[in-house]
């Protein structure tokens, strides 16, 4: 999500064939196909739910094998994602260093690396930590990888809402590792994921749509204006900061979360209104400042949870 070197779009920094690839510049391409960056906020919804199930302190072991299970699968469908967007990654400015463009990594080993991380990840969850995580990991890759990447992602400016649903599966898995089972509490997070997707990923959009404008995927903010996406931001803000308060009243959360939630709800609206008045005045470029609630939504996520698991320790 950062800016990449500056180079004509479309043109791929494939080296020649039987070219030299160092070993180390081969790992850290594996590597990158998993997205690291992205697993880390996939880790933070998934580890302060365990906290949550277990109202203390959940077996570390089963942290451990949760964590890591949680990481082969998302990388394996972060890696099949790229395997199936390399065509569009290769015109677009912030993916042109994705290792299948560079040429780091071949589509082939690409796409066998993502598929043995699919099925490495689904017997770890089976046999280290239950078969219902299992199904639910499983589910959370083939959601993303054939909902999202191959039927939503470029025919649909609905396609990061519905393609959301498979980064809220975390806080279900995280809930299943320690229960075996599912819960409200489990369900009332994974709708605050839900709406907090669409509102942390347009302002991202709004900043590179024109990348997404040249390879035809029809983001929101490529079809429309920056009021009416703003205003959709607004709406789905609300709801999240409305859903990630119904904890409480329901017995699962006491006064810690509480005030985390009101806080940081508070302070995102703040900045949700903030970007729709901008927008309203017709700002653009840089005026625009849309990026500021993109970096407050991770901000946001991050501290929401974290109360999550401090909240049983304080009740």
């Amino acid at each position: 999500m950062t800016a990449v070197e500056s180079r004509p779009a479309g043109v791929a920094l494939t080296p020649s064939p039987g070219g030299h690839r160092p070993f180390g510049a081969r790992v850290k391409a594996f590597v990158a196909l998993t997205k690291p960056r992205i697993i880390e906020l996939l880790l933070i919804t998934t580890v302060p739910v365990m906290f949550l199930a277990a109202q203390g302190v959940p077996d570390l072991w089963l942290v451990l094998t949760t964590t890591i299970g949680g990481y082969l699968s998302a990388g394996g469908a972060n890696a099949l994602n790229m395997y199936i967007d390399r065509d569009i990654d290769a015109l677009m400015d912030r993916t042109s260093q994705r290792p299948l463009v560079t040429g780091m990594v071949s589509p082939r080993e690409c796409l066998a690396f993502g598929i043995a991380l699919a099925v490495i990840s689904t017997v770890w969850f089976g046999l280290l930590v239950n078969w219902l995580s299992a199904a639910l990991s499983l589910g959370a890759l083939l959601f993303y990888v054939v909902v999202y990447t191959m039927i939503l992602k470029r025919r649909t400016s609905q396609n990061i809402v519905w393609g959301g649903i498979a980064g809220c599966m975390p806080v279900l898995i995280g809930w299943s590792a320690v229960t075996n089972s599912m819960s409200w509490a489990a369900v009332i997070l994974f709708a605050v994921i839900f709406f907090w997707t669409p509102p942390h990923y347009w302002p991202l959009s709004m900043k590179v749509k024109d990348d997404y404008a040249r390879v035809g995927v029809p983001m929101l903010p490529v079809i429309a204006s920056n009021r009416v996406v703003a205003r959709q931001i607004v709406l789905y803000s609300w709801v999240m900061v409305a859903v990630s308060l119904l904890l409480t009243p329901l017995g699962y959360t006491g006064w810690f979360y509480t005030v985390v939630a009101v806080l940081t709800g508070g302070f995102w609206l703040w900045e949700a209104h903030a970007l729709l008045s901008r927008a309203k005045s017709g700002a653009t470029g840089g005026k625009l400042k849309e990026m500021r609630l993109f970096h407050w939504s991770i901000t946001y996520v991050s501290l929401l949870f974290v109360a999550v698991a401090v909240d049983p320790f304080l009740r």
